[in-house]
């Protein structure tokens, strides 16, 4: 019970921070886009829904890991990942080029390049 009320805080932390790089910050939506961005250096944190393919997953990891930048494994699924965006539609990857006045890129734990 304890362990179920402090993913759901977790994941509501997540989720108001991402809305405020929504409304504040810079992003690209979607697989294609993502790996642009992180091929052109201009990817600060990437964010996957926990239902993304395997094969999609482990290519953006790697190109994350040549980047230096951040993997996020969003704890929903692509659904939930595009509510959390503010969208309609379901949102399987993200990246996040500025995070405006958000502070998503130091809280998550995966923010931080290894």
């Amino acid at each position: 019970m304890v362990a179920q009320k402090k993913q759901k805080k977790a994941m509501e932390n997540i989720n108001s921070r991402l809305a405020l790089v929504m409304k504040s910050g810079k992003y690209v939506l979607g697989y294609k886009e993502t790996i642009k961005s992180l091929r052109n250096g201009k990817a600060k944190l990437v964010i996957i829904g926990n239902n993304t393919p395997q094969l999609r997953k482990s290519e953006i990891e790697y190109y994350a890991m040549l980047a230096k930048t951040g993997v996020h494994h969003y704890s929903g699924n692509n659904i939930e990942l595009g509510t959390a965006c503010g969208k309609y539609f379901r949102v399987c990857t993200l990246s996040i080029t500025d995070p405006g006045d958000s502070d998503i890129i130091r809280t998550t734990p995966a923010g931080e390049p290894q």
